[in-house]
């Protein structure tokens, strides 16, 4: 859904856009990718390995990423600061650090991100891979979210999102989990790896399906493992699963499981979750 006041800006335009300055790599995020009153974690993220890429090389696959949200992200430029830590044989280390001005021009941290790229190598370890849970309803079945405009948050209308099991936020549900079918709708020219960062942040924690009412809720901190996969050009919807672990004191610790298309395992993410309310 496009409007006058917030176009629509898919991703691979907003990555074609970026500038590049030695270990600085220089984004400019539209009012389109917002989550509240800061950009959509999962895209923050997504420009921050990208410019691990950039500065540090992409020849090896990402294979976890923890990243720290530090302050909000409003749209306009974004600057991303790249440090390598440590090159091995098999391991690369990287930081990223997310930096905006302030109202008085002052450069601000809003995010801190450790990457860690590996190299595929042969192991003796027999090949472990979990299945996927049947759910209730297929893609078909399952029900759709609409972007509504001042009500959903913005960066979803790039977003294909179907319900197929599990609690819906502030419905007074009895449920803990929640399984959905998610993709990219505008993906052209987005590998498979980026898609899987983006996604695995893609849906709200289901502990707000316990609430009665709307509150406000906010990553704090993400840790994700990837798994090297080839969906090629494959157009279908992801698999989406969220548990809630543990809540107490205005925090959720939840697991989130991300399958490709073509049902193979594609990350794992644990994430702390700030509710208010």
């Amino acid at each position: 859904m496009k409007t006058e006041s917030s176009p629509i800006v898919p991703l691979a335009q907003l990555l074609d856009h970026r500038e590049r300055e030695g270990q600085r790599v220089s984004f400019r995020v539209t009012e389109d990718w917002q989550q509240g009153r800061t950009m959509f974690g999962g895209l923050l993220s997504v420009l921050a390995v990208q410019a691990m890429r950039d500065v540090c090389g992409s020849d090896w696959p990402l294979r976890a990423l923890q990243t720290n949200f530090v302050g909000p992200v409003s749209p306009g430029v974004v600057q991303i600061d790249v440090t390598l830590l440590r090159q091995g044989k098999n391991i690369r280390q990287v930081k990223a650090q997310i930096l905006q001005a302030d109202a008085d021009g002052q450069e601000q941290i809003a995010g801190v991100l450790l990457g860690v790229f590996g190299s595929g190598r042969e192991s003796a370890l027999p090949a472990l891979r979990p299945p996927q849970v049947a759910v209730e309803k297929g893609i078909e079945d399952a029900f759709p979210w609409p972007f509504v405009p001042g009500m959903t948050p913005a960066f979803t209308q790039h977003l294909e999102f179907r319900h197929a099991e599990g609690g819906v936020p502030f419905t007074g549900d009895d449920v803990w989990h929640s399984r959905a079918y998610v993709r990219l709708i505008d993906h052209a020219g987005i590998d498979t790896e980026l898609q899987a960062v983006l996604l695995a942040d893609a849906g709200p924690t289901p502990a707000l399906s316990q609430l009665k009412g709307f509150a406000p809720a906010s990553s704090v901190s993400w840790a994700l493992e990837l798994r090297p996969v080839n969906i090629g050009q494959h157009d279908g919807h992801w698999r989406l699963d969220k548990d809630a672990l543990a809540t107490g004191e205005g925090y959720v610790n939840e697991k989130t499981t991300l399958w490709t298309p073509c049902g193979q395992l594609a990350a794992l993410g644990y994430q702390v979750v700030a509710v208010y309310g």
